[in-house]
């Protein structure tokens, strides 16, 4: 037995020689494992250096190849689209062919600026050497050219296009007699910031393509703010629009803040910038700091389509033209063209973090605008009902805020071109937008358009309901900007927490910035009233011309039409007290009232026109 033992350990058995040659094939095979992989790792290390060497010698090939590709694709996916539905793709469309103009035109500026320099040379050398007459050429045909035009124009739609032209003439005038210095008055960029508003509505107001386009840009950007409504109703549940201005357009402010965060991130928000500040620098010849800052606000706040986003963009020049105006420059700016276009990309690291940013950012203006709508609509109620209070101690209960504006601020609607009837409305929605926010003025001027269109009584107990819709425009184009008191607060905190040490200086210039911003809205509103039309009354007017001159058949749709119209807005006081409203005669309202026999006009109270 010990033998056996002995045996049997000198000479181990069948299941120990397995393992150790399972063991040995384990090492073995790993080891042969280490060995190849060393081999492609030293593969890889020379051939990484080598494709290395190769990209970086040939880097401006490869990324012509790669740019080239993905232009490719993208040119035959646009191409792609507007063969299926070109109407479907023209936004795409627009936007490929902006972007290439510019991309283009950029490199080309940068690459022949100085050739263009020493081809055009010659011809400022004669501008410079007979500027003294030709300014005097060029100034005297354009307002030749304007007067003309205003003449002929006003032949066909009627005077109050010149009441706008007036009052435009008399806000230049006030500016200039309440200017901080008025013998250092540059009138080039005055006359410029004028002339470039009144291009910009003669295009987008006048013409068929202007308008448009400005109609489909306004869509455009209507369709991309409804966006928001996916983030709105998913936190504030279905019913969100029941509280619009909380939770339907902050969420939009909010949105549209992450948006142009993350375009300033990308570069696209200071390139576009720049074209336009570029603009407004060689045409009006403001300062370089001022044409940027200028064009920045055209992006800032107003999200609004259609008239809204025109009023914007007239505004810009305006704005410069009524600073060289109302505070002219006594020194000349240190800052040159190309420090002010160099514009910096923001500290975000990517994308997102740069939408995250914009989403924070708006907090503090959410919240103010917020907490300003709480704060000045409780203290409307308050003044309101503390005058209506005094007022009825001398039997006059009607006394309000609303009130009081009406008589302060009716002259400037007035001069605007808007009817003497509605002048007074306007005046109130003015008055809302200086002492409170456009936002409030906004609101009560969705109440009046949506009762013109409900198409009722204009007058009930002797109070007018709603306004024409040449008064609504231009209403809505004088209330477009930043000039109350709310947001004048809200600048003073910014400008004063980037700059402390000008905090007195920035207090000094804060009502003179209220007031220069409000005419610079009212400017805009004169150049809109000029160019504006009523199609309605202008229709009616040639209706009852061609109608009641010639003896047609008057019992057709169309006057029938009209004169509901016109006696709709007509103000009838008493006997010999009635005022036709629309611009139309007494007589147009007496062959109206005498067709149509309405139960809420005495025909006889019509006075015959002199």
């Amino acid at each position: 037995m010990h033998e056996e033992e002995a045996l049997n350990d000198n000479h181990p058995g069948p299941n120990h020689f397995e393992l150790d040659q399972t063991g040995g094939d384990r090492k073995h095979r790993n080891s042969t494992y280490a060995k190849r992989r060393r081999v492609v790792l030293k593969y890889l290390e020379r051939n990484y250096g080598t494709v290395r060497d190769f990209c970086q010698k040939h880097k401006t090939t490869l990324r012509y190849i790669l740019w080239g590709t993905l232009l490719a694709g993208y040119l035959a996916m646009v191409i792609a689209a507007c063969g299926l539905n070109f109407h479907r793709a023209l936004p795409l469309f627009v936007i490929t062919v902006a972007a290439i103009f510019f991309v283009v035109w950029d490199h080309f500026m940068a690459k022949y600026d100085h050739r263009i320099e020493e081809l055009l040379s010659p011809g400022r050398r004669f501008l410079d050497s007979h500027w003294f007459w030709l300014k005097w050429v060029i100034w005297s045909s354009l307002i030749l050219g304007v007067v003309f035009w205003l003449i002929f124009d006003t032949a066909k739609l009627g005077k109050w296009q010149l009441v706008s032209f007036g009052g435009l003439i008399v806000y230049v005038i006030l500016l200039f007699l309440f200017s901080k210095h008025p013998t250092k008055v540059h009138w080039r960029p005055v006359f410029w910031g004028i002339g470039l508003q009144f291009l910009l509505g003669l295009l987008i107001l006048r013409t068929g393509p202007g308008l448009r386009a400005s109609q489909w840009l306004g869509k455009q950007v209507h369709t991309f703010l409804e966006h928001t409504d996916a983030g709105a109703s998913f936190v504030f549940g279905e019913n969100y629009t029941d509280h619009y201005l909380a939770f339907k357009f902050l969420p939009m402010v909010v949105f549209f803040s992450a948006v142009t965060s993350m375009l300033y991130y990308l570069g696209l928000m200071q390139w576009i910038i720049r074209k336009i500040g570029w603009l407004m620098l060689v045409t009006m010849g403001s300062s370089p700091v001022e044409s940027v800052v200028a064009a920045g606000n055209i992006f800032v706040g107003y999200i609004s389509p259609a008239h809204l986003l025109t009023a914007s963009v007239m505004s810009a020049p305006a704005s410069l033209a009524v600073a060289k105006l109302f505070w002219p420059e006594t020194e000349t700016p240190k800052t040159t063209l190309k420090d002010a276009m160099k514009m910096e990309m923001g500290d975000s690291r990517n994308l997102l973090e740069a939408a995250s940013y914009g989403t924070s950012s708006s907090i503090s203006l959410v919240a103010n605008i917020a907490v300003n709508m709480i704060a000045f609509l409780a203290l409307l109620s308050f003044v309101n009902a503390a005058l209506s209070w005094f007022g009825n101690m001398f039997d006059y209960p009607q006394l309000s805020f609303e009130l009081i504006c009406s008589y302060i601020f009716m002259p400037f609607s007035f001069m605007m071109g808007v009817d003497w009837q509605d002048s007074f409305m306007v005046a109130k929605l003015i008055g809302y937008k200086t002492f409170f926010t456009e936002f409030v003025a906004y609101e009560r001027l969705s109440k009046l358009v949506d009762l013109r269109k409900e198409a009722g009584p204009k007058f009930v107990d002797g109070v007018q309901q709603y306004m024409s819709i040449r008064s609504e425009t231009i209403a809505t184009y004088a209330l477009c900007g930043f000039g109350n008191v709310s947001f004048l607060g809200l600048a003073i905190s910014t400008l004063t927490s980037m700059a402390p040490s000008r905090k007195r200086d920035i207090a000094a210039g804060a009502v003179r910035a209220l007031i220069a911003g409000n005419i610079a809205c009212f400017m805009t509103a004169c150049i809109t009233g000029i160019l504006s039309s009523t199609p309605v009354d202008i229709t009616c007017h040639h209706i009852f011309e061609n109608t009641f001159a010639s003896g047609l058949s008057q019992n057709t749709t169309d006057v029938v039409s009209c004169c509901q119209s016109l006696l709709s807005s007509t103000v009838a006081v008493g006997p010999g007290e009635v005022i036709p409203g629309g611009y139309h005669s007494l007589s147009s309202l007496k062959t109206c009232c005498e067709l149509l026999k309405p139960s809420t006009l005495n025909c006889t109270w019509i006075p015959d026109q002199l």
